[in-house]
């Protein structure tokens, strides 16, 4: 079976940087073993397989990894809506619209407009509020990635496992500096998620300078050594923000640079609503086309 398949950059408006990404538009004849090997032959941290859903703005989508199925992800669902709008599958985008993907997490809406220069943007909104899962001794954190105790803050939050569709370990350092030297220690981590059941982490420092804040996503243990752009993570982070900083509390914006310390930088928009008790997290951003074609799936 021949199917057709493109690869675009996510979160970034330059070819070669930013997170890969293969979308499959027409997948429904391929079973769950065939998706699962075409992603291990890309070998991106994620691809893409849509098929047909009720209407023309909605899609069924499935992620996976090169080793698993997952039921969300934020840089998958963007560059798809990019990858569709762009292709003509939506019609004309006009003045802006939302299609809906539906996902093992749940529905997925996302908005895909242009922007002032034409460029084609679109924003997820999480399928789920924030959950919080459990901490972890700072310690132990600062061992895993081979950083001094002194260097994981625990002012506004312990380090923690968050997720709104998936979930992370979210845990803040003291400088960009330190962020720039973390690095991981792979046998730690996995007895961490032996104890804890926790296997990805998300790292950041606050910044000053043209964003808000500057990230890493380290996952080895699912085959990803580092992650260029993570807008799931992201979402829970700046979701755990809202709830833990007393400066987002009604919600907040942030500019976010992540994939810098691998040579794919990536800039995304996140942003929080609080409305009563329950947090709001969207992540946008643009994506850039760099090939297509089509692979032989047996």
């Amino acid at each position: 079976m021949r199917c057709r398949f493109f690869i675009c950059d996510v979160f970034t408006q330059t070819r070669f940087g930013g997170n890969q990404l293969a979308v499959l538009p027409a997948a429904d004849e391929l079973t769950a073993e065939q998706m699962q090997s075409v992603a291990r032959e890309f070998n991106f941290s994620e691809s893409t397989f849509v098929s047909p859903s009720t209407d023309r703005l909605s899609r069924k989508v499935r992620i996976f990894t090169p080793t698993s199925e997952i039921p969300f992800a934020g840089h998958p669902n963007i560059g798809t809506a990019f990858v569709l709008a762009n292709d003509g599958a939506f019609g004309d985008i006009g003045d802006g619209l939302t299609v809906r993907f539906e996902e093992g997490a749940g529905p997925v809406p996302i908005a895909v407009k242009r922007d002032p220069s034409g460029q084609i943007y679109t924003e997820l909104t999480a399928p789920e509020p924030l959950t919080l899962g459990a901490t972890v001794d700072a310690g132990q954190l600062a061992a895993i990635l081979s950083l001094k105790v002194d260097e994981v803050v625990t002012s506004t939050h312990l380090p923690q496992v968050a997720s709104v569709g998936l979930p992370f370990l979210i845990v803040e350092v003291a400088s960009h500096d330190a962020l720039k030297r973390a690095r991981v220690d792979a046998a730690k981590l996995e007895r961490l998620r032996d104890a804890a059941s926790v296997a990805d982490v998300h790292v950041y420092c606050r910044s000053s300078d043209e964003f808000d804040l500057r990230t890493r996503m380290f996952a080895p243990l699912a085959g990803i050594p580092e992650d260029p752009a993570t807008g799931s993570a992201n979402c829970a982070l700046v979701a755990l923000l809202t709830e833990c900083d007393l400066r987002y509390t009604s919600g907040g914006a942030w500019r976010i640079a992540q994939g810098v310390e691998m040579g794919r930088p990536s800039i995304l928009h996140a942003r929080t609503r609080r409305e009563d008790s329950v947090v709001t997290t969207s992540i946008g951003g643009h994506s850039v086309l760099v090939a297509e074609g089509s692979i032989e799936v047996d």
